[in-house]
């Protein structure tokens, strides 16, 4: 297929050369949105009398027929073109003759494919961050069950305070509804067309730039023609929001593999998302979490890629560009698989609330609550603190837990008796479930903050889903 650059009969380009400069085997990935943006071009060249109404109205609906065909799989994207819009240029002229060949009229490939391309960043950001919500909402399924499953908080992997497992997996829950937000701003952004721009200067022809922006669906057209085919922002910011979101991701997948080890066991991760051993039969692996954690090393790898293309080029466009429609298709389907499996992931998991519960008998995580009750008696808070520890100390060495305490223990420091507090006093107010009812406040893991965490939530996904559906 000839180029749409080439003149005359020469030599032309060698085949290796040929080779390395198509693009085809990765933006043909664009034909749809690249023949939504070619209507919209061709009807405003009829509204303008760039071209005749009935070439602009054959073009429309052969790019139709050529949708459908290809929709139905009656037509596939010639292969040996150079890229896609050539491909469609091509199959217009064949099908229409010299009305084929004046679609590119007021354009040039530099604003085609960005306007093809941004088009598709545009609607990644709106289809990945419903796969966020859907994640979200796997996750406020478990947390709404366990609000009263009392584990340890961790912190350095130590165990530290007692918490409930919905205050943990709401902790996973906001960190992706802030990466919801960051998907949204990113589709505000793209949401403009650069469709008009040309190579970089526009066209001299009496195009109308807002009308193939409404035509397509952008919320306005570019504002700079030059900026408009040189930078690539739009993509830059859909890899940062998706490397973030991985990273999550990941965090929340460390999670689930330490808690279904054989040494916490506290979940157990069912057979939908776990594989077992080909040569130990009574293993399970959580393999779908730890791919999840390698994923997200692609997705950081495929920004930073992004990023260097970018940073060294003169504006304004540069065939170094042709590098991000590979890059970003690698990081969507990395991050819309990660989404999908991560929220059958968490469907599959199956608490041991035994397990979690026990896990708080060792480590003392209820000595904070020490500290704090001597505060409440009027004792600062850095001498708490050093009665709480003394405390924790002896009983370490006493091998006992804090409930255990007798009179004598309280001996270990005068704050105890300047208080008043007996043992009794002490050893009851450090119930594991007093310790978690009483943190009260907002963010925390009472089992009533953390219901009003779900149903905000819960209720903000479901406006959200329905808005996306309008």
């Amino acid at each position: 297929m000839a180029t749409l650059w080439q003149v005359g009969g020469g030599p032309g380009l060698d085949p290796a050369v040929d080779r390395f400069l198509s693009s085809i085997a990765v933006d043909s990935r664009l034909v749809l949105e690249d023949i939504v943006c070619s209507q919209a071009h061709a009807i405003m060249l009829g509204e303008q009398g760039i071209l005749p109404a009935q070439d602009a109205a054959a073009l429309v609906d052969e790019l139709s027929r050529i949708r459908r065909e290809i929709e139905e799989g009656t037509l596939t994207v010639d292969q040996q073109a150079e890229d896609v819009h050539s491909f469609l240029e091509a199959e217009l002229t064949r099908r229409l003759g010299d009305i084929g060949k004046s679609i590119h009229a007021g354009r040039s490939r530099n604003d085609q494919v960005a306007a093809a391309f941004r088009l598709h960043v545009r609607n990644s950001c709106v289809s990945t961050r419903r796969k966020v919500l859907e994640s979200l909402r796997a996750c406020l399924t478990l947390a709404e069950a366990h609000t009263g499953t009392l584990m340890p908080g961790y912190t350095h992997l130590q165990r530290a305070q007692p918490v409930t497992l919905a205050h943990h997996v709401l902790a996973w829950c906001v960190a992706l509804e802030r990466d919801a937000g960051r998907l949204a701003d990113a589709a505000r952004r793209a949401d403009e067309s650069p469709l008009g721009s040309g190579a970089l200067a526009g066209s001299g022809l009496p195009i109308d730039r807002e009308r193939t922006a409404s035509l397509i669906g952008f919320a306005k057209p570019s504002a700079n023609t030059m900026d408009a085919v040189a930078d690539r922002d739009w993509v830059i910011e859909y890899a940062s929001a998706a490397a973030t979101l991985m990273m999550h991701l990941s965090r929340a997948c460390e999670d689930i593999v330490l808690w279904s080890s054989s040494e916490y066991g506290f979940v157990r991760i069912g057979p939908k998302a776990s594989t077992g051993s080909s040569i130990m039969p009574q293993k399970r692996n959580p393999d779908p979490a730890e791919l999840i954690r390698g994923k997200a090393g692609r997705v950081f790898g495929g920004l930073q890629a992004l990023l260097v293309m970018e940073k060294g080029l003169p504006y304004a466009y540069n065939r170094d560009l042709q590098e991000d429609k590979e890059l970003f298709f690698d990081i969507e389907t990395a991050v819309n698989g990660a989404l999908e499996t991560f929220s059958v992931l968490v469907t599959s998991l199956e608490p041991d609330v035994g397990r979690m519960r026990a896990a708080l008998r060792g480590g003392f995580p209820e000595a904070t609550d020490v500290a704090e009750l001597l505060v409440k008696h009027g004792i600062p808070f850095r001498t708490s603190y050093q009665a709480a520890k003394l405390l924790v100390q002896r009983c370490v060495e006493a091998n006992k837990s804090l409930s255990e305490i007798v009179e004598e223990d309280l001996a270990v420091h005068e704050a105890f008796a300047a208080t008043g507090l007996s043992a009794a006093e002490v050893a009851a107010y450090l119930d594991l479930e007093a310790c978690v009812q009483r943190r009260m406040q907002v963010g925390g893991p009472a089992p009533l903050r953390t219901r009003e965490q779900i149903e905000r939530l819960s209720a903000w996904i479901a406006e959200e889903l329905a808005q996306a559906s309008l």
